[in-house]
């Protein structure tokens, strides 16, 4: 590992720490409490990510185990999460709700391999994840991303549940 390790600083390391078996996972995923969301804040960043969680849902779990349907996915990433965070104006699609969209290929969404970047401050290394299939993402209505590529449109606020109020 060492050697490895010396020979291509950017060699990312997979280790699995917890839930290996796909059978235990998918209870966890079942269980109505679940969330299925993701943060350390950027913690992390050099050492692990979980960016991957909602495209890898959408990919494994709905289209190749089909545990799934597209749409309880879909409801599990948007409205539950914003539902327990208390965001009444997230998580579905609706009027007078926030314009906060992701525009996917049902059949082409899915997780990238991570790759390291050196575009933190002092040239500090990050890992970084992204997807396939995603065509655009607008938040507040405007696009923020699109196929892939950020717009340079930065709508979005520091979201903030009623007891962080």
């Amino acid at each position: 590992m060492l050697d490895l390790s010396l020979a291509n600083e950017n060699q990312v390391y997979i280790q699995p720490i917890v839930n290996e078996s796909p059978d235990d996972v998918l209870g966890i995923l079942k269980h109505s409490r679940t969330l299925a969301t993701f943060s350390d804040s950027g913690a992390h960043v050099a050492q692990e990510m979980g960016s991957s969680l909602q495209t890898h849902l959408l990919s494994y779990w709905v289209r190749k185990r089909g545990a799934f349907t597209l749409e309880e996915a879909v409801k599990k990433i948007t409205h539950d999460n914003a539902k327990a965070w208390e965001l009444d104006d997230r998580g579905l699609i609706r009027e007078g709700y926030r314009a906060d969209v992701v525009l996917f290929e049902e059949n082409g969404i899915r997780p990238c391999l991570p790759t390291v970047e050196r575009d933190l401050p002092g040239s500090a290394r990050r890992l970084v994840q992204k997807a396939e299939g995603i065509k655009a993402t607008l938040v507040n209505g405007a696009v923020a991303f699109e196929n892939g590529e950020a717009t340079g449109a930065y709508a979005g606020t520091v979201l903030k549940g009623k007891l962080a109020s």
